[in-house]
């Protein structure tokens, strides 16, 4: 198990650097809206020298009142789809990106575990969204593994998503 977060924590570095290297090519930035990985994107990103070239602010909205109250999401949205959906993610991706000025914003909710989960949204189910000013991109993955597993796993995954994206737009 170390030996995998070891990996992980060098992968997720490589990924950042090139991220940090892409939105500076390109001149834009990036905001983050994060519930399940804590700011782990955020610090993942600030971790990179100079990386406030790059990034405008981050929000935890670890509870629904926090996503409703900092970055928009409709109580509805929660209620009948619950934090951890596409249509939640969606919300909280354009509502940081509006809020911080940014190019990207990329938001995140998930169940990390270890309860918490169903049968309908196991353990390891994480949602993402990648918002810009014309579009909305939405990614679904379930990770496998203990929490602090699924978080690493969940902070690789966006970054790569960030990177395809920039790279695109």
């Amino acid at each position: 198990m170390l030996d995998s977060l070891k990996l992980e924590k060098n992968r997720k570095e490589a990924l950042a650097e090139q991220l940090g290297h892409t939105l500076q090519g390109k001149k834009q930035t990036i905001t983050t809206v994060e519930s399940c990985t804590g700011g782990g994107i955020a610090v993942a990103i600030t971790d990179i020298a100079g990386s406030s070239a790059w990034i405008n602010q981050s929000w935890v909205t670890y509870a629904n009142s926090a996503k409703v109250e900092l970055v928009g999401v409709q109580p509805e949205t929660l209620v009948n789809f619950g934090a951890v959906s596409e249509q939640t993610v969606k919300e909280m991706a354009v509502g940081g990106l509006t809020r911080a000025n940014a190019d990207y914003c990329i938001a995140v909710s998930g169940i990390a575990g270890p309860t918490g989960g169903s049968k309908e949204k196991p353990v390891g189910t994480v949602w993402f969204a990648i918002a810009m000013t014309d579009s909305v991109y939405t990614f679904h993955h379930v990770f496998a593994g203990d929490r602090k597993s699924v978080r690493e796993q969940a902070i690789v995954f966006a970054l790569e998503k960030l990177i395809q994206v920039a790279v695109t737009h």
